[in-house]
């Protein structure tokens, strides 16, 4: 955090939030955003459930969706005071390439 009260976001977060539609601006605690993107995981993955309960998919197919899902919010792998500089970089997957 800088002496003025905000917050410089890390480029590789910054692109992480906004495949998710998350634009911090430079006042938005790291927390508070760190916190939305953990909501939207957890919405997801409870429409994931839902869907497999009503047999949208069969069973086997499960766990690869959730690892799917988990690998696309890689970003909650971090701290919330990690997703500002100074910070050390986002574990890359085999997907950031996709």
């Amino acid at each position: 955090m800088g002496e003025s009260g905000t917050f410089r976001y890390r480029p590789d977060v910054l692109d992480h939030l906004l495949r998710h539609g998350v634009r911090p601006t430079d006042r938005t605690r790291p927390d508070l955003v760190r916190d939305f993107v953990r909501d939207l995981y957890k919405y997801e993955i409870r429409c994931l459930r839902e869907r497999y309960l009503r047999r949208d998919f069969p069973k086997r197919e499960y766990a690869g969706r959730v690892d799917a899902l988990r690998r696309r919010y890689i970003v909650l792998a971090l701290h919330a005071r990690e997703f500002v500089e100074s910070s050390t970089s986002i574990p890359s997957t085999s997907s950031d390439s996709a």
